[in-house]
């Protein structure tokens, strides 16, 4: 896969053009982007995916749930259903798509979360809506420039940062990295607990952000308590288990896991893998079964699973979280 995308490295001066060119076309208003009477919160990357939008996602629901009707818009993504979809109790991730459905799995009694491919229309089929939602998160949509968010929070990974990228597909960048001055707040993901005032600062400094842009980090967390559909039990207790992953970027949890001292076998899949029979009847055959709460929803459906299923939750937990909340709830209250 390496050798191949060095391979392809004379396209990336051509994808780089297009997706620059799109760029400025909206910058200079001759393609259109749509505003709203509401506040719009967006969450993205520029790159590809493992930056850890569904905890970001999930970190602000819970400091604005209870102030605020919030909804949620997603893709969507390998859902097999098409169009606007406002998330009801008949639904699965296979109609929602996993992380839509984890944060209706979750957050059902708070909040509206809704799927569309088209943003402008699934927007304006929530503020239809008899309860209309006064703050509307925009799940990975910072390329999705037909729409304006008031507010932009751009992630990127402390191991990957997207100052030391490039373009696919090469690299891993969906647009140039100039891309990240549209950026109202930036954070860098999945930090070592044990980071430095002084790594921050040289961060800080590699990203270069503008004068009007904040630069925040952020680590995870792992729930030291796991579940299936039916238990929960301490982590520790799960002498031998096999770890199921199908996310963009496993590292993180499989390091955590074995920094905790446990043993387990590791099965990685695509990113929202969609698991065939085969592999079904396979997992089916292990004693126990440890996963994401991603890779948990598209799972647990199936009743050879379930009582040999967990996952172990987690959520972002942001550095100088007051400064940050403050930031969010600024624009909220500027914009209404």
């Amino acid at each position: 896969m390496k050798l191949l995308r060095k391979i392809l490295f004379p396209i990336v001066p051509i994808y780089y053009l297009v997706t620059w060119l799109r760029n400025r076309f909206y910058d200079l208003g001759l393609f259109k982007s749509q505003s709203y009477p509401v506040p719009i919160i967006c969450v993205g990357n520029l790159s590809t995916g493992g930056t850890g939008k569904s905890p970001m996602i999930e970190l602000l629901i819970h400091f604005l749930k209870d102030s605020f009707r919030v909804a949620t818009l997603s893709r969507g993504y390998k859902r097999e259903t098409e169009g606007f979809r406002l998330a009801t109790v008949s639904d699965s991730a296979k109609t929602l798509g996993d992380e839509p459905f984890q944060f209706y799995s979750k957050f059902y009694k708070n909040v509206q979360i809704a799927v569309d491919s088209n943003r402008q229309r699934g927007i304006e089929n929530l503020l239809r809506l008899p309860k209309k939602p006064n703050v509307i998160l925009l799940d990975d949509a910072f390329q999705h420039r037909k729409v304006t968010a008031g507010l932009n929070i751009l992630l990127t990974t402390y191991q990957d940062l997207y100052a030391d990228d490039l373009v696919l597909p090469t690299g891993n960048l969906r647009e140039p990295k100039q891309g990240a001055k549209r950026a109202h707040i930036i954070v860098v993901t999945k930090c070592p607990d044990d980071i430095s005032a002084l790594e921050k600062k040289q961060i800080i400094s590699k990203l270069k952000p503008q004068n009007n842009q904040e630069v925040f980090f952020s680590a995870i967390e792992y729930s030291e308590i796991v579940f299936s559909a039916e238990a929960s039990y301490n982590l520790s207790n799960l002498k031998t288990f096999t770890l199921i992953t199908g996310i963009a970027n496993a590292g993180p949890l499989v390091s955590y896991l074995k920094n905790s001292g446990l043993e387990f076998e590791h099965l990685n899949f695509p990113d929202h893998h969609v698991f065939t029979d085969a592999e079904i009847l396979k997992l089916a055959q292990f004693e126990i079964l440890l996963t994401t709460e991603k890779d948990f929803m598209r799972l647990k459906v199936y009743e050879t699973l379930r009582k040999k299923l967990f996952f172990i939750p987690i959520k972002a937990v942001i550095h100088e979280q007051e400064r940050f909340q403050n930031l969010v709830l600024n624009y909220i209250k500027g914009a209404v």
